[in-house]
């Protein structure tokens, strides 16, 4: 199985996991400080599936300064992200 075929199912995954969370807080399946956690997952998931996009498909894998650079600036917007999430 190619990288980008593994890269492939785990967003497929990913997007299914963050889809469930997703609609449990949407129904009322989880509320109060667990709705506030679902939410963070969410938020987490999509950190992970941003990375999977760059490492995969943008191949930002065969140049790690790139890499940290990329890593860096989206897990500062990821945690700003969730600062206000959880602010709100």
């Amino acid at each position: 199985m190619t990288r980008v075929t593994k890269a492939w199912l785990l967003l497929l995954a990913l997007s299914g996991a963050s889809t469930i969370l997703s609609v449990a807080v949407a129904r009322g399946g989880l509320s109060g400080a667990m709705a506030s956690l679902g939410g963070a997952a969410i938020l987490t998931l999509a950190w992970a599936k941003a990375r999977t996009i760059l490492n995969a498909y943008l191949r930002l894998s065969e140049a790690p300064a790139f890499r940290r650079g990329f890593g860096l600036a989206l897990g500062l917007y990821a945690l700003l992200l969730l600062g206000l999430y959880l602010s709100a």
